[in-house]
């Protein structure tokens, strides 16, 4: 498993796969097991389509480091359109963006500017605007971009990732800002000495980030006046779900106090019978013409899906 999550990881980074696999019918075709297309409408109406049963629904456009400073002011007007969009619609639609989508790479200030107008606008429609963690070195500043943007506005959320080694000094660093947190495994190349190299390491990792963000949510419970933290679960392992609520329920949370949120496309029905017990349940929609590495990553996260992507394509 852990060859196969090193051979996927490596392909992700390969120039030469990029072009090859976007260029191929069977390839892009298998990209909807986890994406409904790449332009916005395509995960608009996939939104649309799964809004009716009350889950939340994130949407976030494919792509990371930009080649030049003017692309990230491209990519913050398209999801000023975009959160406009949903608005109109009256979808319960948040969205989910990369810094160096909107510039981090270029210009800290350019993108600390994009993202606090993309937060504004987020929160004057009624909608939520995540930010997204990348590979370990882009974790500091964008710890200091969520910092300043949270404290404008407060509902803004941040994912952090369980493999790498530093994230529970990071979550004590955000919990006096009763954070909005969206945990997820990670899926990036990491060196050992940064990221946990197994997966069993990684998954102990997650399940005690998992009941420290409990913890944040049942002590601001039981102080009046604190705004509760927001604890996600970005995750498709099922018994850890269970593990997550098991835990919950004995500090005496209710399973509304927490989220579970997965990719769309995989474990729909466990998706659906997790809501019907109360779980609040929501649904990644990705899009855009950038999917390669994404695709890649998200195969490396769980090679297991390899078969489940064999299976869509081949019947």
């Amino acid at each position: 498993m852990a060859l196969a999550r090193s051979l996927l990881l490596a392909a992700a980074g390969s120039n030469t796969l990029n072009t090859m696999a976007t260029r191929s019918r069977v390839v892009r075709r298998a990209t909807r097991a986890f994406m409904p297309g790449e332009a916005a409408e395509d995960a608009l109406e996939a939104a649309a389509a799964l809004a009716g049963d009350g889950r939340a629904l994130l949407l976030t456009r494919l792509g990371e480091a930009l080649e030049e400073l003017d692309e990230a002011d491209a990519v913050r007007d398209h999801y000023l359109g975009l959160l406009d969009q949903v608005a109109e619609r009256g979808m319960p639609v948040e969205i989910s963006v990369k810094p160096t989508q909107l510039g981090l790479e270029r210009s800290e200030s350019r993108c600390l500017e994009h993202t606090l107008a993309l937060a504004a606008h987020a929160e004057a429609v009624g909608s939520v605007l995540w930010i997204d963690m990348e590979d370990s070195s882009w974790v500091d500043p964008t710890l200091d971009l969520y910092e300043t943007v949270k404290a404008a506005h407060p509902e803004t959320g941040l994912a952090l990732q369980s493999y790498l080694r530093r994230t529970p000094d990071d979550l004590e660093r955000l919990a006096p800002l009763s954070p909005v947190i969206r945990l997820v495994k990670g899926a990036y190349a990491e060196p050992p000495d940064v990221a946990f190299p197994a997966k069993a390491e990684t998954d102990r990792a997650y399940e005690e980030l998992a009941i420290r963000m409990l913890e944040l949510v049942r002590d601001a419970a039981g102080k009046g006046g604190v705004r509760a933290p927001r604890a996600v679960f970005g995750t498709h392992d099922l018994p850890l779900v269970e593990r997550i609520e098991a835990r919950g329920r004995a500090m005496g949370l209710g399973p509304e106090a927490w989220e579970v949120h997965m990719l769309y496309g995989i474990r729909a029905g466990e998706q659906a019978r997790l809501q019907s017990r109360g779980i609040q349940v929501g649904t990644l929609i990705s899009y855009g013409e950038a999917w390669y590495r994404w695709y890649m990553r998200r195969l490396a996260e769980r090679p297991a899906n390899v078969w489940f992507v064999a299976k869509s394509v081949f019947g």
